[in-house]
């Protein structure tokens, strides 16, 4: 019999990053870039129809999963796409102009070099969904959000939602509370989300993946005025760019995005921005535990909460008073599942993400019910 997959695809503008997962397993993956721009695939279509001739071919393609960075509020959860869906996600690229419009391009690529195959939109922000009102609006006018949307949606709602739904099996399992989770995402985009009996009820990022923790190229959290104050100077385009592409990290240290290099420079500009990164992500757990009015377990995932040893020394041994301690043995691991804390303690654990996994198994429950 033909063993059939689900071929994960996640669009950007110039690139498509593919995973077929067959079997339980990943069977091919891969990341083609710049495309539409002098390179060997002059579109979407071209790139896709080069990964699938180098596909296993001994493999079905059952069905195609879409990573879609923003659903807006229509999108609740994972959705078959129709000529009506992809109307719907290109319209949003209003709220997501550096991804929605790859996604579509990918989708189309799709539609027209699988035919008939069933694809399914993944939305990122789905997971943060069930944010309650309290959490999800700003203290703006009302009809910004009822006529333009502005509102807080969320994003990495695929690794939040993998990680949390392993974190309850894993706490269950071993006889321990799991109601109320903090979940990180720590990497080049960082996010933060509280999660209480397995749903989403705040979360860092907001109406665009700017706003929240330090990043490694993102500013997050910054006064309103001052984004003002930088536009009058230097321009709408300007202060977009020195936002998005030039602050967190990058911007603080001088050296660099990656918090590896971030680390090796030892220069007294580097360690503020490293405080100041952690002191963020300190301040946002405590915060998410009064929204939680507790908190069971503390989870760590993304590059950097995989594989940052002092990352997670320094978030945990500035948590103390939510109970933690820190298992120095146990948190020398990097990008496997661990706990960091010794029994007694207040669970945290690293829990590696799986999101092209997460998508595969929401694309087989929005066909399938599996």
């Amino acid at each position: 019999m033909t063993p059939s997959a689900i071929l994960v695809l996640n669009a950007g503008s110039s690139s498509l990053k593919y995973q077929l997962q067959s079997e339980g397993s990943v069977s091919a993956s891969g990341l083609i870039e710049r495309i539409g721009e002098g390179g060997r695939d002059p579109d979407h279509a071209a790139a896709l129809a080069r990964v699938l001739a180098e596909l296993p071919p001994n493999v079905t393609v059952q069905a195609v999963g879409h990573r879609v960075v923003h659903g807006g509020e229509r999108f609740r959860e994972a959705t078959l796409i129709t000529p009506e869906v992809l109307t719907a996600i290109a319209e949003l690229s209003s709220l997501a102009p550096l991804h929605n419009p790859g996604a579509v391009q990918g989708i189309e690529a799709a539609l027209a070099g699988l035919p008939g195959v069933p694809n399914v939109a993944v939305f990122d922000t789905a997971f943060h969904a069930t944010l309650p009102p309290q959490a999800y609006l700003y203290a703006v006018p009302y009809t910004l959000y009822t006529n333009d949307g502005v509102r807080r949606y969320g994003f990495h709602g695929t690794s939040h939602a993998y990680v949390s739904r392993r974190a309850i099996a894993i706490l269950t399992g071993a006889g321990e509370r799991a109601n109320k989770l903090v979940t990180l995402h720590l990497g080049n985009g960082a996010s933060a989300a509280a999660v209480l009996n397995g749903q989403s009820i705040d979360t860092s990022m907001g109406l665009t993946p700017l706003e929240g923790l330090v990043m490694g190229t993102r500013s997050g959290d910054i006064d309103p005025g001052a984004v003002l104050w930088l536009t009058e100077k230097y321009g709408l385009t300007e202060t977009g760019r020195l936002l998005n592409k030039d602050s967190g990290l990058k911007g603080l240290s001088g050296v660099s995005n990656d918090l590896r290099d971030v680390r090796a420079a030892q220069t007294e500009q580097a360690e503020l921005a490293l405080a100041v990164m952690t002191y963020r992500i300190i301040k946002q757990v405590g915060a998410y535990a009064a929204a939680l009015n507790g908190l069971d377990a503390l989870i760590f995932t993304g590059g950097a909460g995989e594989n940052d040893i002092q990352l997670r020394a320094d978030v945990l041994n500035g948590l103390g008073f939510l109970g933690f301690k820190l298992d120095e043995t146990a948190n020398q691991i990097r990008g496997q599942e661990q706990r960091l804390t010794p029994p007694g303690s207040t669970p945290a654990y690293v829990i590696p993400t799986d999101e092209e996994g997460e998508i595969a198994r929401q694309t087989r429950a929005a066909l399938w019910g599996l």
